[in-house]
C-alpha cells in the first residue's frame, strides 16, 4: 500500500457528510437489553443512590416504564429480584416461592407487554444471608453440586412464570446442562438460555451489589468468578457453555474485556451479549457530575466500543434512554 502522500486517510474524516458516509452503525435498540430491579409491593420507586437514574421498582410501578422502553424498540429486559432481607436463609429457598417478587413480575409483563423479550437472571446471591452465588459449602464458597439443584428448580419456575429465557450467573460448573435437562424434561424446550459464561471477579460490581443488596458476606467470588487476566480460561467457559446446550453466551463485565468479547466472537458461532455493568454506568455519570466529559457522548463512545468488539446484545442501564444517546 502506498503511503502518504498519496494515501491521505484525513480525506475520509474530513466532512461531517463523509464521516455520516461511512460511519459504522450504532447498536439498534433491538439489541438492547435494560436491566431492572424488581421489589415486593406496591407503588414502589426507589432511587438508587450509587445508580443515577435508575430504581427499584414494584411490578406496578414498572410497567408504565417498561411500555415507553418498548415503544422506543428496545428489545428486552433483564429481571433482578430484591426480596426482604428477613426471608433469606442458607439455602437461597426464598428463590422458589411467593417470597422472589421476579415471579409475579415475570407473569404479569409477559401479559401486559407482550412486545418485549423477558430474562430472569439465575443466581441465588439476593436470596442468600451471606449473598453467595449458591448454597454456601464448609469453607464458604459455594458448593456445586447442591447449587445446581436449586439453580436448575429456580429456572424452571420462572420459565413457568413465563420467561423467554433464564440466564445463570452464578458460574457454578455444569450450570447449563443442569438448567437445560430441567427445562427440557418439564416441557420447556423451547425456553432460552442467556448463560454469563464469562463473568469475571470483577472491581466494576459495587453500584449493583448496593441495588440488589447481594454483596458477599466471608468468601468473596473469586472460587467461581474468573480472575481478572484469564482470557483463555474465560474463551473456554464460553466454549463449554456452548457445548452444554446455551443459546446465547456472554462476557462481563463490557469495557475492561473487550477483548474477551473479541475473542469469544471468534471462538464461538452463538449469539453473544456483553453486559455493560454498573461500575461503568456509574462511572460515566460520576465523570460527567465533575465536569470531565459529556454525559450521552462519553455513554455513546462505551456503547458503539462493546458493539465494535463483537457483541450482538448489549445488556446496559442506558438501555431506557438509548434515543437521547443516539439521536441527537
Amino acid at each position: 500500500m502506498q503511503g502518504y502522500p498519496i494515501r491521505r486517510m484525513r480525506r475520509l474524516r474530513k466532512s461531517p457528510e463523509i464521516r455520516g458516509i461511512l460511519a459504522a452503525p450504532p447498536p439498534s435498540p433491538a439489541n438492547m437489553i435494560w436491566p431492572v430491579f424488581i421489589i415486593p409491593g406496591k407503588n414502589k420507586k426507589i432511587p438508587i443512590n450509587s445508580m443515577p437514574g435508575q430504581f427499584r421498582w414494584t411490578t406496578d410501578t414498572v410497567l408504565p416504564q417498561l411500555e415507553k422502553i418498548a415503544k422506543i424498540g428496545i428489545g428486552g429486559i433483564m429481571l433482578f429480584g430484591v426480596p426482604e432481607d428477613s426471608g433469606k436463609s442458607d439455602d437461597g429457598n426464598l428463590a422458589l416461592g411467593s417470597g422472589n417478587p421476579v415471579l409475579k413480575a415475570i407473569s404479569l409483563i409477559r401479559k401486559e407487554i407482550p412486545s418485549i423479550a423477558i430474562f430472569a437472571d439465575l443466581c441465588l446471591c439476593g436470596y442468600t444471608r451471606n449473598g453467595q452465588c449458591g448454597i454456601a459449602g464448609a469453607d464458604g464458597s459455594p458448593d456445586n453440586a447442591r447449587s445446581l439443584e436449586i439453580l436448575s428448580k429456580t429456572g424452571l419456575a420462572y420459565a413457568e412464570a413465563g420467561a423467554h429465557g433464564v440466564a445463570p450467573s452464578a458460574m457454578m460448573d455444569g450450570q447449563v446442562c443442569e438448567i437445560r435437562k430441567s427445562l427440557d424434561s418439564n416441557g420447556f424446550s423451547d425456553t432460552l438460555i442467556m448463560s454469563y459464561s464469562a463473568k469475571f471477579a470483577s472491581s466494576f460490581y459495587g453500584p449493583f451489589r448496593d441495588a440488589a443488596s447481594s454483596a458477599p458476606h466471608g468468601a468473596d467470588r473469586s472460587s467461581h468468578q474468573l480472575a481478572c487476566g484469564a482470557l483463555d480460561q474465560a474463551v473456554m467457559e464460553s466454549i463449554l457453555d456452548e457445548s452444554e446446550g446455551a443459546d446465547i453466551l456472554m462476557v462481563k463485565p463490557a469495557l475492561p474485556y473487550l477483548d474477551v468479547i473479541a475473542k469469544t466472537k471468534e471462538a464461538t458461532r452463538l449469539p453473544l451479549a456483553a453486559f455493560n455493568v454498573s461500575g461503568e454506568y456509574s462511572m460515566i455519570h460520576a465523570a460527567a457530575e465533575r465536569g470531565w466529559g459529556n454525559l450521552l457522548d462519553m455513554a455513546r463512545e462505551s456503547l458503539i466500543s462493546i458493539k465494535r468488539a463483537g457483541a450482538d446484545i448489549i445488556i446496559s442501564y442506558w438501555s431506557d434512554r438509548f434515543n437521547d444517546i443516539f439521536q441527537k
